[in-house]
C-alpha cells in the first residue's frame, strides 16, 4: 500500500519532556488513519509535525516521497480541521470555504466554482450567503470541511473535530466523513479520544501511549486481538485473570471482554479455555441485559479477581442474587493472552 506521508524516527521533546520518541509510521494513501489515545499520549504532537506547526525535535517526515520535516505549512498542500472550526464569523459561508483557495492566489471564477463543489459535496449548497452564527454545530463542522477540503489538500487532517457536537450529531458526522472519504478518494488523518469514534471511522488505527504506538492495524485486526494490556483496557477489555488461574503457555494474563463471559450454576461448558469458581457480588438490570459483578478467587492470601459479565436478560436466570455461588468461562476464541 502505498504511504501518502512517512514518520522516520520522529521525536518531539520540549524541555526534559518527551511528548513523541522515535516514531516510525506510515499513513497510507487514499484510506482513513485514526492517531488513538488518552490525553498527552502524544497523538496531536504528531498531527501539528505532520501539518508543519511542531517541528520535530529529530528524524524525518515525509509526504508524498518528499522530504518536508522543516516544509513551513502553507508549502505542504495539507487541509486540517480544527476541534473549534475556526470559523471568520465576519464572513459568509462561501467567503470562508474560499478563504483558502484565495490566499493560494486562485483565480475568482475557479474559486467560486470550487466552492460550489464543495458546498455540495457536505450538503449545504443552499447555504452559501448565510454567517457562521446562523449554523448549527453540526453545519459548522461541515463548513469547515469544506473549506479544508476546497484546497484539493493531499491530506486532511482532523483534529478531535467531534468533540464538541452532541452524541447524535457526532454519529451523524462519523458516517458523512466517511462518506466524503469515500466519494473524494482524500487520505484523512484523524486524532482522536474516542475508541467508537476510531473504531467505527478507521481503516488503520494507531494506538499512542506516552509518545510511543502500542499497537496498529485495521480494526478488525486490533479489537479482537489487543498487543497488552493498555490496548485492552482501552478498549473496553474489563476482565483480567491472571495466567496461573487457567493453563497457559507464555501468557502472564488472560483478558476477556464482558460480553465473552458465560455465567452458569454448575460445570463450564465443554471446550472452555477459561473456567473459575465465583460467586456473585452485584447485578444491574439494563433491559436487553444485566450487568453482572464476580469475584473469583484467586489463591491463599491474595486478592479476588473482579470480573464483569453482560448476560443477555432473556437467556438469563431471572433470580440471580448476590451471593450466589457460578461458574464463569469463556470459549477459546474469546479469551486473548497477553504477556504484560
Amino acid at each position: 500500500m502505498t504511504a501518502a506521508a512517512q514518520f522516520i524516527d520522529v521525536s518531539r521533546t520540549f524541555g526534559d519532556f518527551t511528548a513523541v520518541g522515535s516514531l516510525n509510521l506510515d499513513i497510507p494513501e487514499g484510506r482513513i488513519t485514526t492517531l488513538l489515545g488518552p490525553s498527552g499520549c502524544g497523538k496531536t504532537t504528531t498531527l501539528r509535525m505532520l501539518a508543519g506547526y511542531t517541528a520535530p525535535s529529530s528524524g524525518t517526515i515525509r509526504i508524498a516521497g518528499e522530504d518536508a520535516t522543516r516544509l513551513p505549512p502553507e508549502k505542504r498542500n495539507l487541509g486540517m480541521v480544527f476541534q473549534s472550526y475556526a470559523l471568520f464569523p465576519h464572513m459568509s459561508v462561501a467567503d470562508n470555504v474560499g478563504y483558502g483557495l484565495k490566499l493560494r492566489r486562485i483565480p475568482a471564477a475557479e474559486r467560486r466554482s470550487r466552492v460550489a463543489e464543495a458546498l455540495d459535496l457536505v450538503g449545504l449548497g443552499h447555504l452559501a450567503a448565510q454567517r457562521p452564527r446562523k449554523l448549527s454545530g453540526g453545519q459548522q463542522q461541515r463548513v469547515a470541511l469544506a473549506r479544508a477540503i476546497a484546497i484539493r489538500p493531499s491530506l486532511l487532517l482532523l483534529d478531535e473535530p467531534l468533540s464538541n457536537l452532541d452524541a447524535r450529531l457526532r454519529v451523524q458526522m462519523r458516517a458523512e466523513i466517511r462518506r466524503i472519504q469515500a466519494e473524494t478518494g482524500l487520505t484523512v488523518v484523524l486524532v482522536t479520544h474516542d475508541q467508537d469514534e476510531a473504531l467505527e471511522m478507521s481503516d488503520v488505527m494507531v494506538l499512542m501511549r506516552a509518545g510511543h504506538v502500542m499497537q496498529s492495524g485495521s480494526p478488525a485486526e486490533v479489537f479482537p486481538r489487543p498487543a497488552n494490556r493498555f490496548v485492552a483496557e482501552f478498549l473496553g477489555y474489563e476482565n483480567f485473570v491472571p495466567a496461573s488461574l487457567s493453563a497457559s503457555d507464555g501468557a502472564t494474563t488472560l483478558t476477556v471482554r464482558p460480553e465473552h463471559l458465560e455465567v452458569v450454576q454448575g460445570e463450564a461448558p465443554d471446550g472452555a479455555r477459561l473456567a473459575l469458581p465465583a460467586t456473585v457480588t452485584g447485578i444491574a438490570y439494563r433491559g436487553v441485559d444485566r450487568h453482572l459483578t464476580l469475584s473469583a478467587p484467586r489463591g491463599e492470601g491474595e486478592d479476588d479477581v473482579t470480573l464483569i459479565a453482560t448476560v443477555r436478560a432473556d437467556h438469563s436466570r431471572a433470580d440471580w442474587r448476590p451471593g450466589d455461588r457460578v461458574t464463569v468461562s469463556a470459549r477459546p476464541e474469546h479469551v486473548v493472552e497477553l504477556a504484560d
